[in-house]
């Protein structure tokens, strides 16, 4: 098949053929070494130990309000499943050997909302709960965190509001625990979100807001919302 190559995204012409459905590559003009990249990023080890602890001090919460983590001890990890006939298939295509084993991370089937964006809007809304409650002197670092599924911190979390603009998955993870958690939660969706993951952020008690156009109108309205309440609030 003809492929076309451009290295301009705002081209006009490349936005027609791909609304048209034909096949192309964008080289992205801005792209740059690894190395250099690397050096401009101000994420460190530590933060990324940080955000492990956090989780594995989550984890007694996380597996007693989401038994289907339990076999994880309460980490929320995909799995990992071997594909060696899609192996087999890729060399046979492209004429070549590839060594070693093949693996497939299924993020499709993470635990909680089954989306690769899950991890990301959970430990978000794990780690604004974590502040508030150390905030508030309602917990330390040493203790069990499995006391977040406690009536009393359910209480207290639904004194706030956390609002998210998705077409669908992050939403879902947004929505789901913080829902459990017992913040009221309010997902603005747009149309084109499935609805099964309206009704399920519904049965987990979430609040759902529905816009007949696409997901920028849903941001947009989420954007306006925080602007007025923010003001408020300082």
């Amino acid at each position: 098949m003809e492929k076309t190559f451009w290295n301009r995204v705002n081209n006009k012409e490349l936005l027609e053929q791909v609304g048209d459905g034909k096949e192309v590559i964008w080289i992205n003009e801005n792209q740059e070494k690894t190395a250099d990249a690397l050096a401009k990023i101000n994420i460190t080890m530590a933060d990324i130990d940080d955000a492990e602890a956090r989780l594995a001090r989550f984890a007694p919460f996380i597996k007693k309000v989401f038994p289907e983590t339990e076999p994880q001890n309460g980490l929320i990890e995909s799995p990992l499943t071997e594909i060696p006939h899609m192996q087999k298939q890729l060399e046979e295509e492209y004429s070549t050997s590839i060594p070693g084993r093949l693996f497939l991370k299924q993020d499709s089937h993470l635990a909680i909302s089954g989306s690769v964006k899950a991890r990301g809007g959970i430990y978000e809304v794990l780690k604004h709960a974590e502040d508030l409650a150390l905030e508030h002197g309602k917990i330390k670092l040493t203790d069990d965190y499995s006391v977040f599924a406690s009536p009393e911190f359910k209480e207290f979390f639904s004194q706030f509001k956390i609002q998210v603009g998705s077409t669908g998955n992050l939403g879902m993870s947004i929505g789901i625990m913080s829902a459990a958690l017992g913040f009221h939660v309010i997902v603005h969706m747009s149309a084109d979100a499935k609805q099964w993951k309206k009704d399920l952020l519904r049965q987990r008690g979430a609040e759902v807001i529905e816009y007949n156009d696409d997901y920028s109108k849903a941001v947009e309205v989420g954007r306006k919302i925080l602007t007025l309440i923010l003001p408020a609030i300082l």
